[in-house]
């Protein structure tokens, strides 16, 4: 298995790819749901691409490459005073598909949602569930190295120290 690198170009025409997809389906929703963190940037650009409301459920269950219990929100976080009836549900990607089906199962339990299409970039083989909508079928499930991974290294001291001569100075004021 050979780990797949994604450069920021790639993962934006491929989001733009996702978005062309769910286009040319025909499919009409009223709001997107994107999973946090992988899927915050994915629904964001589809929200402005489909100019719709976007609402956040947070979720994780990797920790450093590992897997680990799934945990997610009790509450979905949103602009809007009620959630759409038909959701197209995002995320980055399905690797053992537990995380997409588990939040199907949770939003059955907690909300009124009529229809739910789901979306990812990368469905990998191992996946459990397909998801409606996605760009790549990956056979060999490699691991995805996303571009934004790069901040999981970098700490706030790396980058006060990187900045230094360039920051404005501090304001001493508690009235910003």
């Amino acid at each position: 298995m050979t780990d797949l690198h994604v450069s920021w170009s790639e993962y934006h025409h491929k989001i733009e790819q996702l978005a062309a997809t769910v286009y040319q389906s025909g499919w009409q929703f009223d709001q997107i749901i994107c999973l946090a963190r992988g899927g915050l940037r994915i629904g964001d650009i589809l929200s402005r691409i489909y100019d719709c409301p976007l609402a956040v459920l947070a979720a994780s269950s990797y920790h450093d490459q590992h897997r680990g219990a799934l945990n997610i929100a009790s509450t979905l976080t949103m602009a809007t005073p009620k959630l759409g009836t038909k959701v197209l549900l995002v995320d980055d990607l399905v690797d053992s598909g537990q995380t997409l089906k588990q939040t199907l199962v949770w939003l059955q339990q907690h909300t009124d949602i009529d229809q739910v299409r789901t979306a990812v970039i990368w469905c990998k083989a191992a996946s459990v569930i397909e998801p409606h909508y996605f760009v790549e079928h990956l056979a060999d499930n490699p691991w995805i190295h996303q571009p934004f991974e790069l901040y999981e290294q970098i700490k706030p001291q790396d980058l006060g120290e990187k900045f230094l001569d360039s920051l404005p100075p501090i304001a001493a004021t508690e009235n910003c």
